[in-house]
């Protein structure tokens, strides 16, 4: 995930929730400091992600005990190393310098940077959850006029249904077209029976 504080409530203590930072948006910070100001430092840590990243290329799409086995072997170590030059750097340049801010923003998120490097299932970075939620990013101005908060509700219900539908190869479609014909049929089919359009078991709530 982003830095976005509103996250910090979903991530609570005592709610059994961890938060993975997204590498691609710690790595946007250094490049927005070498764009701007060809600093040799941000150059270095771009170098050192980009042999981060490398790795996640070759695995990407493998099963998440390989994924997790090929981190800890190749990967661990040059999260360490970088951890090392990012302290080493933060000691000497002020926070009140942009490329001290930049910085800093890596080091505040440093925990949840490494969450993907102990479970196989975490990506590396969140561009796949960017682009699933974009479409309903482009259109939260539709949602203003959603009426009320039950409306928004259940609007927001069905996009989230939209779209893991699209994640699993479903087609939304036929998925709400076979639901809502069992339910007519009061079939009660959502909670105890398979749905036999689609050959899959609606997740209980």
């Amino acid at each position: 995930m982003e830095g976005y504080a509103g996250y910090k409530a979903v991530a609570a203590p005592g709610k059994g929730v961890a938060r993975s930072y997204c590498w691609a948006r710690a790595r946007r910070k250094l490049c927005e400091v070498h764009h701007s100001h060809r600093a040799m430092i941000a150059a270095e840590g771009l170098r050192r992600v980009a042999a981060m990243y490398a790795i996640e290329k070759q695995i990407r799409g493998e099963p998440p005990e390989f994924r997790l086995a090929e981190r800890q072997t190749r990967t661990a170590s040059l999260v360490e190393h970088l951890g090392v030059w990012l302290r080493k750097h933060r000691a000497r340049i002020s926070p009140k310098l942009r490329l001290g801010e930049k910085l800093a923003y890596i080091a505040n998120h440093w925990d949840g940077l490494q969450a993907f490097l102990t479970d196989g299932r975490v990506e590396m970075v969140n561009n796949i959850v960017e682009n699933t939620i974009r479409p309903l990013v482009l259109n939260r101005k539709n949602a203003l006029f959603a009426g009320h908060d039950e409306g928004a509700a259940a609007w927001a219900g069905i996009a989230s249904l939209v779209e893991t539908a699209k994640m699993n190869e479903v087609d939304p479609h036929a998925y709400f077209k076979a639901t809502l014909e069992a339910i007519a049929r009061r079939t009660s089919g959502l909670e105890n029976r398979r749905t036999p359009a689609l050959g899959l078991y609606p997740t209980s709530s």
